[in-house]
């Protein structure tokens, strides 16, 4: 392979590793949501370590206070002000009915996304994997 051939080829798989890793915006909402849903109120920077707790690498902080403004906008959260703490005033926010019916809707496209994502992955694992490999995991499984 040609040099120019091969950094063209490195190229695209960055390319293509960039787009897959980075999740779309839209993705952050169930896990949002949910956050708010398990832990009641809670305020932006909690909010933004929750998604790191759900695997979400890189999170841009300001995105994430955009996607809560739009969620208050839809009526799928709300949000005040806590003077409570002595530091400066926080916006806490918190799940809305309409947000929890969102959030179901959700679950179930979900759902369904990992029972595709499970065929991929077993159709994949059994076209890479060597079938005596596959028998001994198979055993291994049974037992």
């Amino acid at each position: 392979m040609t040099d120019n051939k091969k950094d063209k080829t490195e190229s695209q798989k960055k390319s293509v590793e960039k787009n897959i890793s980075s999740s779309p915006k839209n993705f952050m909402v169930p896990f949002l949501l949910l956050s708010l849903r398990e832990g009641f109120s809670l305020h932006g920077y909690k909010l933004i370590q929750n998604l790191a707790k759900f695997g979400f690498s890189s999170v841009d902080q300001g995105n994430v206070y955009r996607i809560l403004r739009q969620l208050e906008k839809d009526d799928l959260v709300k949000s005040e002000w806590d003077t409570s703490s002595g530091g400066p005033a926080k916006r806490i926010y918190s799940i809305t009915e309409a947000g929890e019916q969102y959030l179901d809707l959700w679950a179930n496209s979900l759902e369904q996304y990992q029972s595709m994502l499970d065929s991929f992955f077993n159709m994949y694992s059994n076209f890479f994997m060597p079938p005596s490999s596959r028998r001994r995991e198979e055993d291994t499984n049974e037992k």
